[in-house]
C-alpha cells in the first residue's frame, strides 16, 4: 500500500485526540448520503408516478384512434381490415363514444357512454379483466345492460342488478316538443380501473345499443387500435393514415390532450427536481470542504514533517483528494442505498404511516391514483451517484491544493 492512499484513509478516522475532526467527516458523508438518498427516492416516485399512469392508462384507452374528419365513420369494416393488416397490430374495434346523463332516483350523474363490441373489446383493452360482479360478455345486442365505474356507481348508489336510466343529449321532435331520448338499463357490472377520470366517468354498453339511442345507423365514432407496442403509436398512426389516404384522422395516446401533456408535465418536473435537488447534494459538498480545510490546518505540522522526509507536493496532494474521495464515497455509496431500500418499501412505508397518523395522504380525486408507486430506473441512480461523486471530487481540490502549498519552515517555526 503507497502511503498516500495510508495516510489519506488514516486522516479520516479519529485518532487520540483528534476525534472532532472525524465526527466532521462523518456529519459530511452523512449529508451526503441524505441528498443522495432523497434524490433517488424523489425522481423513483416520478418514474413510478409516470409508469403506473402509462399501465392505467392504457389499460383503459386505446394506443392509437381512428376516426374521420367528416364526422361519424360509416365504413369503418374496411377501415378495420386495413388496420389489421399493418404489423404490430393487435386488435382494431369500433366503438362509440357519446355524453350521457345517468339517473337513479333521486341521483343523477353525468358520464361518457362508450359503446364496445364485446366480443374485440376484451382483445383491444385490459379493462374487460377489471369487471367486477360480470363480464362484458354480458352487454349483449338487444338487453340493454350497462357497465359503470365503481366511483360513478357510488354516485349513483347503484349495485349490480339495479336499473338506472339513461338520457341522451339529442332530443327527439314531437307534436309537444322536443323530448329527451330515454332508456333503462340494467346495470351488467362494475369495473374499477385506477383511475379516477374513467372510474368516475365512463359507461359501457352494447355497441348496437348505443348506435340506437344515438341514431347513428350502422356508423361508427371510430376504430381503436390495440398494438404489441404502445410506444409505437405514432409511428403506427402514420403508416395508418397513408394507407388509408385522406378524410381520416389518426391520433394515438403519446400526443395531443391531457394524457400527453400530462407526460410531458412529469418529465419536465422530474428534470426541474432532479436540479433543484442537486443542490442538496452541493451543499454536502461544500460540507466535505470545511472539513478538509479544517483537517489540512490541523494537519500542518505533519505535512511539514513529511515534507522534510522527502514527499513533494504532488504526493501530499494526492494523500488529501484520496480522503476527500473517500468521504464522497462512502458518503454516495451509503446515500444510494439508503435511497434504494427507501424505493422499494415506499408503499408500505407510506400505507404504515396513513394508518399510524389515521388519514389518507393521497386522494385519488385530486392525485389520479390512490397510491405512491416508486420505480427505480437505474440509468437515474447512476447518474445521481456519478453527479454526487463528481461534485465531492471536486471539493478535495481546493483543499488539497491548500495541503500541498505548505512550507515546512514555516509551518514547524512554532512547533
Amino acid at each position: 500500500m503507497n502511503y498516500e492512499w495510508l495516510i489519506g484513509t488514516r486522516y479520516v478516522r479519529a485518532t487520540r485526540g483528534r476525534g472532532f475532526l472525524s465526527f466532521i467527516s462523518v456529519m459530511s458523508a452523512t449529508g451526503l448520503a441524505i441528498g443522495v438518498a432523497v434524490l433517488i427516492v424523489v425522481l423513483a416516485v416520478m418514474n413510478g408516478f409516470a409508469r403506473e399512469l402509462h399501465n392505467r392508462i392504457l389499460s383503459v384507452t386505446s394506443h392509437a384512434t381512428l376516426t374521420s374528419s367528416e364526422g361519424n365513420l360509416s365504413d369503418w369494416q374496411q377501415a378495420q381490415a386495413v388496420a389489421l393488416k399493418l404489423p404490430g397490430v393487435l386488435a382494431a374495434v369500433p366503438y362509440i363514444e357519446e355524453q350521457a346523463l345517468l339517473i337513479r332516483g333521486a341521483r343523477t350523474a353525468g358520464t361518457a357512454v362508450r359503446g364496445v363490441d364485446p366480443e374485440q373489446e376484451r382483445r383491444a383493452v385490459g379493462l374487460a379483466e377489471r369487471i367486477q360482479g360480470g363480464r362484458i360478455e354480458d352487454l349483449t345486442e338487444g338487453s340493454f345492460r350497462i357497465v359503470l365505474g365503481d366511483a360513478l356507481a357510488d354516485a349513483l348508489s347503484a349495485k349490480v342488478g339495479d336499473a338506472v336510466v339513461l338520457i341522451a343529449p339529442q332530443g327527439d321532435l314531437t307534436p309537444a316538443g322536443i323530448e329527451p331520448r330515454m332508456r333503462r338499463f340494467r346495470v351488467a357490472g362494475i369495473f374499477h380501473s385506477g383511475m379516477y377520470e374513467y372510474d368516475r366517468g365512463l359507461a359501457m354498453m352494447n355497441l348496437h345499443d348505443a348506435a340506437r339511442i344515438y341514431r347513428l345507423g350502422d356508423g361508427v365514432t371510430g376504430v381503436r387500435l390495440a398494438l404489441q407496442d404502445p410506444f409505437a403509436a405514432a409511428r403506427t398512426g402514420r403508416e395508418l393514415a397513408v394507407a388509408l389516404g385522406g378524410g381520416f384522422d389518426v391520433s394515438d395516446w403519446t400526443r395531443g390532450g391531457m394524457h400527453a401533456n400530462l407526460f410531458r408535465s412529469i418529465q419536465a418536473t422530474k428534470s426541474i427536481l432532479f436540479v433543484i435537488l442537486l443542490l442538496v447534494v452541493a451543499v454536502a459538498a461544500f460540507n466535505i470542504v470545511a472539513a478538509l480545510v479544517m483537517v489540512v490546518k490541523d494537519k500542518r505540522s505533519d505535512i511539514a514533517i513529511l515534507r522534510t522526509l522527502g514527499a513533494g507536493p504532488r504526493n501530499i496532494l494526492a494523500a488529501f483528494t484520496i480522503q476527500g474521495a473517500f468521504i464522497g464515497l462512502a458518503g454516495t455509496a451509503a446515500g444510494a442505498a439508503l435511497g434504494l431500500t427507501l424505493s422499494f418499501n415506499l408503499e408500505s412505508l407510506v400505507h404504515a404511516l396513513e394508518h399510524l397518523l389515521g388519514t389518507h395522504f393521497l386522494d385519488a380525486k385530486l392525485y389520479l391514483m390512490s397510491d405512491l408507486p416508486a420505480y427505480p430506473e437505474l440509468n437515474d441512480v447512476l447518474r445521481i451517484c456519478g453527479v454526487a461523486f463528481a461534485l465531492c471530487a471536486l471539493a478535495t481540490l481546493y483543499p488539497a491544493w491548500r495541503a500541498a502549498g505548505t512550507q515546512p519552515a514555516e509551518a514547524l517555526r512554532h512547533d
